[in-house]
């Protein structure tokens, strides 16, 4: 006899419609809504009702918006094991603006399927409007399926605490979809939990969503550890010029131009670990710091990438990235010396020769340099600096780590052209499940079971892989980067300590493996947004299941 699969079906489909319902977009009174709609309903459960410490809702620390997380646990009464899973999900939901006029639709899943029934834009994927078989709406796959998920098995390990062998941590966090400050606040609560309760995490189960990686793909993905992610950022100085004498300066929108095709899409960096690549970097903002028009080219450029990592470490990846910027900086020169030399012959004209040479800083070099010209009058200057800073509520800390760069660049002596090299965002730490712990190997171990479990009684291939290949929540729970890697972080963000904090130390107290078994589906993020119920809502609770219950057996 194959396995028994819980019946869970209809109840978890019941109340991701109902977390649907809720506008809980990012950065909007709704993250506090949906909050709240949680707590209330969490504490209705008699385990609750008779255990009322045990579910808390917290508002965020160090965050301008108000918002909350909910934390719950269940002690099991199986045995008398302090082993802990955490299970953890994200409340919130990307907007809604692409739905345009049909935005309500976005939060009611069965009335949104019946006007896309009328219309020709899912001729494609007709088969998917079938009620029992998809659900559509804004948060229906990332990630309120998954979150119905964690919520249906905290019920039912509220019920049953006779059936856990250890203790089961409940989260829902806010603002996953922007800064994650909801899973940075609940760090600490679970660091409390940790002295006061003798909670010892063993593993989380993050409850994200999977989606096919090609065409036809038909695996169903469970993913150990995730990728990092870093932000890159360039400060370009060129020389300003007369466009009426373009080649007696340099324009530092040519420079960043040859960065970013130097950089975007290049396959040496995508980073290998474990057989699986990363995607290669690419551009998300390129910009000159022209205020306005005028006939000089400009005095600046700024541009930033998004990077992926496996196995690098913050540190590494500066290194590689200064490489590539000093073969851009030095492919720059080269065509415009070319294309100088090119129109003298043309017009001319007297060609004196390029008098530049490539210079790339890491933030943390000129800094360096600064300090050992000017001592404390830079350091207390930059610090006032700063401070101010932090009253414009218009900048984001990309905009401000790049005021503090330009700020420093006035100070230094030597104004040649110079690419800057600097973090200016959150850090998500790679997690990379080497099974050198025992706890990894114990998790990998109740993954593998479980999996070949659950495979038996679902026709579609489910497939584990080493990276979940998105930015999550995930990369908080643990560091598998060294004190060197997270010292390269901090120094060379500009607005570290001011703008931006993470407590790092705070992660390497809970330091626990995770892994993703999410809801499957198609679109997220987009107008046609979709889960796939037989898998997402029997599949994944049942899974998910299987491992809490094998990694706190003993």
């Amino acid at each position: 006899m194959g396995y028994s699969l819980m019946k869970c079906r209809d109840e978890v489909l019941h109340l991701t419609k109902q977390l649907v319902s809720i506008r809980s977009i990012v950065n909007t009174d709704g993250e506090s809504v949906i909050a709240y709609s949680l707590y209330t309903m969490i504490a209705s459960f008699p385990y609750y009702q008779a255990n009322p410490d045990h579910l808390v809702i917290e508002k965020t620390m160090d965050d301008e918006m108000e918002r909350y997380n909910v934390l719950a646990y269940v002690k099991g009464t199986k045995g008398n094991s302090n082993r802990t899973v955490i299970m953890m999900g994200h409340m919130d939901t990307v907007g809604v603006e692409d739905f345009n006029q049909q935005a309500d639709y976005a939060f009611q899943p069965d009335e949104w399927m019946e006007w896309l029934k009328d219309e020709e834009i899912l001729l494609k994927d007709r088969e998917h409007l079938l009620p029992n078989e998809w659900l559509f709406g804004r948060g229906a796959l990332d990630m309120k399926s998954g979150l119905a998920s964690n919520l249906y098995l905290l019920q039912y390990f509220s019920e049953h605490p006779e059936k856990l062998d250890g203790n089961l941590v409940f989260i829902a966090e806010c603002d996953e979809e922007d800064g994650s400050h909801g899973i940075l606040s609940a760090l600490n609560t679970l660091n409390k939990w940790k002295e006061e309760q003798g909670f010892d995490y063993v593993a989380a189960i993050n409850a994200d969503f999977v989606s096919p990686l090609y065409e036809g793909d038909p695996n169903r993905y469970i993913y150990k550890g995730t990728v990092g992610k870093l932000l890159p950022s360039f400060y370009i100085t060129g020389a300003e010029t007369h466009v009426g004498a373009a080649f007696e300066g340099i324009d530092p929108n040519f420079i960043a131009s040859e960065l970013t095709r130097q950089i975007s899409y290049n396959p040496e960096l995508c980073n290998e670990a474990h057989g699986e690549y990363t995607l290669p970097p690419v551009a998300l903002k390129q910009m000159d710091l022209k205020a306005a028009y005028n006939v000089q080219t400009a005095l600046g450029a700024f541009v930033y990438y998004n990077f992926f990592i496996h196995s690098w470490t913050p540190k590494e990846a500066l290194a590689l990235l200064k490489e590539q910027a000093h073969i851009a900086f030095q492919n720059a020169l080269t065509a415009f010396e070319q294309s100088h030399n090119t129109y003298c012959n043309m017009s001319g004209k007297r060609n004196d020769g390029v008098s530049w040479e490539p210079r790339v800083l890491l933030y943390e070099e000129m800094d360096e340099m600064l300090v050992n010209a000017y001592g404390n009058k830079y350091k207390e200057a930059m610090a006032i600096f700063k401070n101010k800073l932090l009253h414009d509520d218009s900048l984001d800390t990309r905009m401000f780590a790049l005021k503090v760069v330009e700020e420093a660049w006035k100070w230094m002596e030597d104004k040649n052209p110079t690419i800057i090299l600097f973090y200016s965002s959150l850090y998500y730490p790679r997690i990379e499940l080497t099974g050198e712990t025992s706890n990894e190997r114990r998790l990998n171990n109740a993954l593998e079971e479980a999996v070949q479990t659950i495979q038996s009684v679902y026709k579609q291939p489910i497939k584990v892989k080493n990276f979940f290949p998105y930015i999550s929540d995930m990369s908080f729970m643990a560091i598998s980067d060294d004190e060197a890697g997270i010292k390269a972080v901090k120094d060379n963000n500009p607005a570290w300590g001011t703008k931006h904090y993470v407590d790092y130390d705070a992660i390497r107290d809970i330091n626990v493996p995770v892994i993703n078994i999410g809801p499957y589906g198609l679109d997220a993020h987009k107008k046609l947004e979709r889960v796939e119920i037989a898998y997402s809502m029997e599949i994944v609770p049942n899974m998910t299941k299987l491992v809490i219950d094998k990694v706190l057996s003993e």
